[in-house]
């Protein structure tokens, strides 16, 4: 048997113990005609909290110091002590169960520390993920303009490697970081993406949660939604091997030269790709409008179809928006069915039958690659990432201006 194991069972057993005498013992309160300030089940875990919660605030400084590099490893001094800890506190813990005893107070601070904590914890996750992005961003620019970077129309990072070789004064070795063809790029494949995506999910939404029957609904929905486990190299399998060749064969009838690495293919494969998120969220938004609105829009005379244009979607369009940045985001977000479908050539055009590539592409090749670390090539990946940042910042500002917009003249109406 494990340490880790055996110290699990003596938890388990103390806990419980703690948890049912201290119940009981409140229940033998009441039997003696005193009045509890808080339930039986609040005193059960108030003891709990006094017996370990010692033992974990001791378990995360022995945490916080191991990382620091202080402790090496955990030791039989610091398992003993965890151990021995509970066990010298169950008495006083059972000592303190009294019929006055506000056992409430105690259990609710706990739970709202430790949801405290959690929201800390994904606040801190953010802050540190923009920091870590903005200061190796920094690195970059300082080797690379920042105009340059965001007006450039020629993207070829290649020559950062001759460069700092000391062959930088080659012909053809230059290196240029000119980033709008990246960004043009993920545009477009993101645009089409949601002109798959928007119409095809909001209708299906639409149908499942307005004019399905139940069983209809029980069956479609499940298959709808079986395309978001599909990983995502196999949409690009399907994109290079089926969708591209279509799509060149179609227009090549029409007299259109096209590319089989194109951006139409990548986009309209993760438009697909993208239905079942924008179906589902649409779907939950619009079933939880409140059922008396539609009442009401029908008891006036509006039909079905009225009902839902002039209702139901006005008052979920918020969660419609929501829905929409969420679909967005993962287009945006996508790397690798452009990687498969539609290359890596950074090609500023506003044809979609030619070859064009995304941000994320260039963000994954330059930092997988084997150059150094602080070439500039490689730090490229940081400065694209911190234009993402900004780019979903820009987003998400834009969508909570238009839902406080929406929401303030629907109420006024």
């Amino acid at each position: 048997m494990s340490l880790s194991f055996a110290i699990a069972i003596f938890v388990l057993f103390l806990g419980s113990f703690v948890y049912q005498y201290s119940r009981r013992k409140s229940l033998m309160f009441v039997k003696q005609g005193q009045q509890l300030r808080s339930t039986p089940d609040y005193y059960g875990w108030h003891s709990v909290l006094v017996t370990f919660l010692p033992s974990l605030l001791f378990t995360a400084a022995a945490l916080l110091l191991m990382r620091l590099e202080v402790l090496k490893s955990p030791g039989a001094a610091l398992t003993a002590i965890w151990i021995a800890l509970p066990l010298l506190l169950v008495w006083p813990a059972l000592r303190l169960i009294k019929a006055e005893l506000n056992a409430r107070v105690l259990c609710e601070r706990f739970v709202y520390l430790m949801l405290l904590g959690t929201a800390l914890i994904s606040i801190l996750t953010t802050v540190g993920i923009a920091l870590s992005v903005v200061f190796e961003a920094a690195r970059f620019f300082r080797q690379v303009s920042f105009i340059e970077f965001i007006t450039g129309t020629t993207w070829a990072p290649g020559g950062a490697f001759l460069e700092s070789a000391g062959r930088g004064g080659e012909q053809g070795t230059e290196s240029e970081f000119g980033a709008v063809p990246l960004f043009a790029g993920t545009l477009m494949i993101s645009a089409i993406a949601m002109l798959v995506a928007v119409p095809l999910g909001l209708l299906a939404a639409v149908y499942l949660a307005e004019y399905s029957s139940r069983k209809a609904r029980r069956l479609l929905k499940p298959m709808l939604e079986i395309l978001a486990g599909i990983p995502t190299v196999v949409y690009g399998f399907f994109a290079a091997i089926t969708v591209a060749p279509l799509i060149v064969n179609f227009f090549t009838r029409l007299g259109l030269e096209t590319s089989f690495e194109n951006a139409l293919a990548p986009g309209v494969v993760m438009g697909v790709m993208i239905i079942p998120f924008m179906s589902s969220l649409c779907d939950d938004v619009i079933t939880s409008v409140p059922q008396n609105i539609r009442q009401a829009a029908l008891s006036l005379g509006a039909t079905k179809s009225e009902m839902i244009k002039g209702t139901v979607l006005p008052a979920a369009l918020p969660g419609i928006v929501s829905a929409f940045l969420l679909s967005a985001s993962r287009a945006i977000g996508e790397t690798m069915i452009v990687v498969m479908a539609a290359g890596m050539a950074a090609n500023l055009t506003p044809i979609p039958l030619e070859q064009m590539t995304t941000v994320t592409v260039h963000i994954v090749a330059n930092l997988t690659g084997d150059l150094a670390y602080d070439n500039p090539q490689t730090l490229s990946a940081f400065g694209l990432g911190l234009s993402l940042l900004v780019v979903t910042l820009i987003l998400n500002i834009v969508s909570v201006i238009i839902i406080r917009r929406f929401r303030q003249r629907y109420e006024a109406d």
